[in-house]
């Protein structure tokens, strides 16, 4: 290629990027969403109850000056008619603390000067400062939000992260905060907003974001999390998010809800240390059913943490070593996790030793 062929290449491709600069920008304005909220907290109606508050407290200071004006009327001249009325004082109320005035109606005697200066004037900023805070609060909603989120990123350690926010994960937040966990240290990540919204009215914190992408689980604080649930709905979703998860927190505890069976294995690989197939153990308690009917109520009772009893897992405890399965003081060891053998509690050598880990079914205390 001649040297001019190269040159003519180089300046029609930079007019060409200058051309498709406004396009670019665009796209990447578009994809920032800077007014779009991210951060979900609090009761949904925290918001208009705000506003409302605001408002109501605009009408009462307004509602004060005009009655101090009235009752001090008198100290106040309409240089167009000559006379003060209700509508007149109304009018001076509104020119007052807007600091328009168009020197119509003025003040004239002492008294009204003072008021004006020692009472009015702080009104006047108190009510300016309610605006501008309205105003900051709509306009630099992504500032505001970013500054929370570095406050509650601070705070946030050993807190559990929800990954999709829909009738799993929600049912995973409840048992949660029914075994006592803390309510602002669990948060939910979804793309929707009324999840978010269901989440807030809950008092849990809401994150609307990507569960696949690396600044979203940052936002999340996830270095820090003790466990994460990945109930996102679809298992090639679920294996994305458990990967990103588990290359940013490998420590983390990653628990993950898969659609079909097959693909539990590749999500274990992925970084998930637990995964549910609802659609698997449904089916096997559906067809326990077929004989029984309280088969099913009963698994439900041990997996609740309000049932009459608990299953739990647990390592074994100095009390525990030397003891047979059954003989633990909490209740019945239903297994012996020792390495990778599986030991019942019905069998011979079902004896506890140190290190292992049992599954626990304890009666639950009031």
């Amino acid at each position: 290629m001649s040297e001019s062929a190269k040159t003519g290449n180089g300046i029609s491709g930079r007019i060409e990027r200058a051309i498709s600069a406004p396009t670019r920008a665009w796209q990447v304005l578009r994809q920032r969403q800077p007014n779009e909220r991210r951060l979900y907290y609090g009761s949904r109606t925290a918001s208009a109850f705000s506003l409302g508050a605001r408002l109501l407290s605009v009408m009462a200071l307004l509602g004060s000056v005009f009655t101090v004006f009235w009752f001090d009327r008198e100290g106040l001249r309409d240089n167009i008619d000559g006379s003060i009325s209700f509508i007149d004082i109304l009018y001076f109320t509104a020119m007052t603390v807007t600091t328009v005035g168009y020197g119509d109606v003025v003040p004239v005697s002492d008294s009204a000067r003072l008021i004006d200066t020692f009472f009015v004037t702080p009104i006047r900023f108190f009510v300016w400062a309610i605006f501008l805070g309205t105003a900051y609060q709509w306009v630099a909603r992504r500032l505001i939000e970013d500054f929370r989120m570095r406050i509650r990123q601070s705070s946030l350690s050993g807190h559990t992260v929800i990954c999709g926010f829909g009738l799993s994960g929600h049912s995973a937040a409840v048992e949660l905060i029914r075994r006592g966990a803390d309510k602002e240290k669990i948060v939910v990540v979804d793309l929707a907003e009324e999840p978010l919204l269901e989440a807030a009215e809950m008092g849990l914190v809401g994150l609307r974001g990507d569960a696949t992408r690396d600044a979203v689980m940052g936002d999340a604080n996830i270095t820090k999390a003790a466990a994460a649930f990945v109930c996102v709905g679809r298992d090639d979703t679920a294996t994305l998010t458990t990967l990103t998860i588990h290359s940013l927190a490998p420590k983390v505890r990653i628990v993950a809800m898969v659609k079909e069976s097959e693909n539990e294995n590749l999500i274990q690989k992925g970084g998930a240390m637990a995964t549910i197939c609802p659609s698997a153990v449904s089916g096997v308690l559906m067809a326990n059913s077929i004989a029984s009917s309280n088969v099913a109520s009963y698994v439900y009772d041990m997996l609740t943490i309000d049932g009459r009893v608990t299953l739990s897992e647990r390592t074994a405890s100095s009390a525990d070593i030397g003891r047979r399965a059954t003989d633990i003081e909490d209740g019945l060891a239903l297994r012996i996790h020792r390495g990778d053998r599986v030991i019942g509690f019905w069998e011979k050598d079902a004896v506890i030793a140190a290190g292992d880990q049992l599954i626990v079914l304890t009666p639950r205390t009031e």
